[in-house]
């Protein structure tokens, strides 16, 4: 196992300028001599971090299957710099894209949770817009979004808006929410859901130009099921697959949870390496 999983340690890399400049944590696992499977790229949600259950589990999935994988931190979460409060969509996806490109893979899948879901997509988008004469990314091969929830601010979030939130948006700029999964309450800004409306996915038709598997729970509390079937209808020119868990959550951390996700990512991974 030691072979597997060796101790990584966590880089820093400087994205942005002046004010805006914030130190984005990474880890970089390598890939053993002659592993030529596209680089495994796990994007976490909202208030997650690099070293959460599916995080690691895809790190030690990378580690038997001997191929690279990078985690990251967005600013404001787990080891990077920055406030959290300042973090928006563009911010993120930014943040990503300057990782992956500093790494330089050739080829990379994308894995991506909940929010992560909606990083990768604008990802796609970005990366595509990179693909030209002088090839400035990598290739997409292939994405695994989980519980993807693209366009949350404005689908999910401001339809839902109470008086009371509203007010606390148009006067302190944020509002909070309890959430299930910590003490601490989800903070939602305003510069959050401006910015999110111009990262929208969901207004037309996405090419990854990649086959795209999707797994999602149908008792999930904050992405409903019926998203992710919104999403499929926006991606009509890709191979897509859609699992649904029927007793599934949001965070589909349960063991048999988990081992779905990497049955999917291996999955993935063949159909890459059936195309080259």
């Amino acid at each position: 196992m030691s072979d597997q999983m060796p101790n990584l340690q966590p880089q820093f890399l400087t994205v942005g300028e002046g004010e805006a400049a914030r130190e984005i944590a990474m880890l970089v696992r390598p890939a053993h001599a002659g592993n030529n499977a596209p680089t495994l790229v796990w994007l976490s949600g909202y208030r997650s971090d690099m070293s959460g259950t599916k995080a690691l589990e895809l790190d030690g999935l990378a580690g038997e299957l001997g191929t690279a994988c990078i985690r990251l931190d967005y600013s404001g979460h787990g080891l990077s710099g920055g406030s959290f409060r300042d973090g928006t969509i563009s911010r993120w996806v930014e943040e990503a894209l300057t990782v992956i490109r500093h790494v330089a893979p050739e080829r990379v899948i994308l894995v991506g949770s909940s929010m992560g879901g909606w990083i990768a997509l604008r990802l796609a988008q970005e990366l595509a817009r990179l693909d030209g004469p002088k090839l400035e990314g990598p290739k997409l091969e292939g994405m695994a979004l989980i519980a993807p929830a693209p366009d949350f601010t404005s689908e999910l979030i401001e339809p839902n808006l109470k008086a009371k939130e509203r007010k606390s948006l148009a006067e302190r700029g944020y509002f909070e929410e309890r959430s299930q999964y910590s003490p601490e309450p989800n903070i939602y800004t305003l510069a959050l859901i401006e910015d999110g409306r111009k990262n929208r996915v969901l207004d037309g038709m996405i090419e990854t130009g990649c086959p795209v598997h999707i797994l999602q729970g149908m008792k999930d509390p904050d992405v409903p099921h019926a998203h992710a079937m919104r999403l499929v209808e926006h991606l009509p020119a890709d191979d897509v697959v859609l699992t649904f868990i029927r007793d599934g959550d949001h965070r589909l951390s349960r063991p048999g949870d988990i081992a779905l996700i990497l049955s999917a990512v291996k999955g993935v991974i063949r159909t890459a390496m059936a195309g080259q």
